[in-house]
């Protein structure tokens, strides 16, 4: 008992010493914000602890000083700056003071008072001249100052979101910055076989849903959707099936003579009243199977500029399923067959899934090739 009570008081000691050793390395790095919240949050808990009280007199008024020196130092910055800068100043000013206020100990240590009111004026300040900058943006015109824009409006939502009429201004300016890309329904020809392209175009349609903005500006749409919204789009994918094969089959047959790896009994006789066993390896022949039924086919995307019509990229995407099933037969003794040979004489031949399904899966991998090369090359818009 007298052990356990002496490594609860080790354990408390050292998470003090640790906290305390914190904030101290922290004051010795130059971060006073960091020393000053360690410090303050050791004292509320420990009123008494007098090496946190010393680290706090040192680091309060330093990190005071550090962020009134910036507030002051950007007077000289141009106003989104300006008012950016002051509006993180207060705000830490404000955290600090905060992390004091509710310890009785350090209030008593430090000097500390409230910057609400700068706080509260700085952020007005911010708020007016990002949005005041985004429309002097949006009134320039182009796509460029659209998304200059953008960022100040977005900006102005991020510090207080009902703040005018911000969110109208942020969808104005997105109209204007995106580049905007139909991609029509996925075209599956085909002579032989009446296939669907219900799974990859629930695929693609998945993708226009969670990848609307692969750079932030460019947004991707349904036929339906261009035309609900009456859109005049930049781009239009064309994506189709224009070679594949469904159901190729090739089926190979292979016989061998295997024999047992080691001596079995294959027999005895009496001899003179005693039975005498007879071993010697036995054989038999296999027969393997396997069916293989090949799948392939290619897609063609070909991007195209809606104003001029012209050919923007072009490129195509292979991709293939084989389906196997393997079965085997074997005339002879079974104990010539190793487990695996044996279970394989007890598989059957079984039917391959239909073309539809064969379709589904070799177009898989174009999926993905074609979803990657789609993120690649928007990545510069």
């Amino acid at each position: 008992m007298k052990k356990l009570s002496t490594i609860l008081i080790l354990l408390v000691f050292y998470i003090f010493a640790g906290g305390c050793h914190s904030a101290k390395k922290s004051l010795k790095r130059g971060d006073y914000d960091d020393s000053v919240f360690r410090a303050a949050d050791k004292l509320k808990n420990t009123p008494t602890h007098s090496s946190s009280l010393e680290i706090l007199k040192q680091a309060f008024p330093s990190a005071v000083k550090q962020h009134l020196d910036d507030i002051s130092s950007a007077e000289t910055l141009p106003d989104i700056q300006r008012w950016e800068q002051l509006l993180s100043s207060y705000q830490i000013l404000n955290k600090l003071y905060e992390a004091v206020k509710p310890c009785n100990t350090c209030m008593q240590a430090v000097s500390a008072k409230s910057y609400y009111e700068e706080e509260r004026n700085s952020r007005q300040k911010t708020l007016e001249t990002h949005y005041s900058e985004g429309l002097k943006l949006l009134s320039l015109g182009s796509r460029e100052n659209a998304r200059l824009a953008y960022e100040q409006f977005e900006r102005v939502y991020e510090l207080l979101p009902n703040y005018n009429n911000v969110q109208q201004k942020l969808d104005q300016a997105y109209n204007i910055a995106s580049f905007k890309v139909v991609v029509e329904q996925v075209l599956v020809t085909s002579k032989a076989y009446q296939l669907s392209n219900a799974y990859f175009q629930d695929q693609i349609n998945q993708f226009l849903k969670t990848n609307r903005r692969l750079n932030k500006y460019v947004q991707f749409y349904t036929p339906e959707e261009a035309t609900n919204g009456k859109l005049k789009p930049d781009h239009v994918i064309t994506l189709q099936f224009d070679d594949f094969v469904v159901g190729q089959t090739l089926i190979e047959k292979n016989t061998e003579t295997v024999f047992s790896k080691d001596s079995v009994k294959i027999g005895e006789k009496t001899v003179n009243r005693k039975k005498i066993e007879f071993y010697d390896k036995v054989k038999a022949s296999l027969t393997k199977n396997r069916k293989t039924v090949h799948s392939s086919g290619v897609l063609d995307m070909r991007i195209m500029e809606f104003d001029t019509r012209k050919l923007a990229n072009q490129e195509k995407f292979g991709g293939e399923y084989n389906w196997v099933c393997e079965w085997a037969s074997y005339n002879g003794d079974e104990r010539a067959l190793t487990n695996a040979q044996l279970k394989m004489c007890k598989s059957q031949e079984l039917l391959p899934p239909d073309p539809q399904q064969l379709f589904v899966e070799f177009s898989k991998p174009i999926y993905d090739r074609l979803t990657d090369r789609l993120r690649r090359y928007y990545a510069k818009y």
